[in-house]
């Protein structure tokens, strides 16, 4: 509590001051939900595309058919999407695609299978130049979702498509 020495020095020191109005109105801050999903959903996409360097050079053999298994995985796997054991849920067509449209649509991908909790996917290459069907591996494989790929068997594309197995 003030006393009266107190509240009488304060009088004194405001002497000659004007009483301020307050009359405007500073609204709460609205958080636009919609805006910050497509913000998020775009950074997600970007963090996806990360991966996808175009200088690494995986060990993986271009004489025999598309393989590889993440390090850790049971080799039964390769052997399983070989023979068809796994039905894709997710379809990519990458025919008639530049390289850079052909990896932002990977990384939308395997965004929508994250997203979809989808566990096997089928790009479909192509034959043409085989420009995408020897880059297409060498992205997958930089991606830590990737645990397995193999050249899809002929009900799911065969020699123009991959078969992916994801760890969603």
């Amino acid at each position: 509590m003030l006393d009266a020495e107190d509240i009488a020095l304060f009088r004194e020191s405001i002497k000659g001051t004007k009483k301020l109005t307050q009359n405007t109105f500073v609204p709460p801050r609205t958080v636009n939900v919609k805006k910050k999903a497509e913000i998020r959903e775009i950074r997600e996409k970007q963090d996806t595309l990360f991966y996808f360097s175009d200088e690494y050079e995986p060990l993986l053999n271009d004489e025999s058919a598309v393989k590889y298994l993440r390090e850790g995985e049971d080799s039964y796997i390769l052997k399983q999407l070989r023979r068809g054991d796994f039905s894709p849920e997710l379809f990519l067509d990458l025919h008639g695609l530049t390289r850079e449209q052909a990896k932002q649509e990977l990384a939308a991908l395997i965004q929508a299978c994250e997203s979809e909790h989808v566990y096997c996917a089928s790009i479909m290459t192509g034959y043409g130049t085989y420009t995408l069907k020897r880059q297409i591996p060498r992205w997958l494989v930089q991606h830590p979702k990737v645990r397995a790929l193999h050249q899809a068997p002929k009900e799911w594309g065969g020699e123009a498509a991959i078969l992916v197995l994801l760890d969603v």
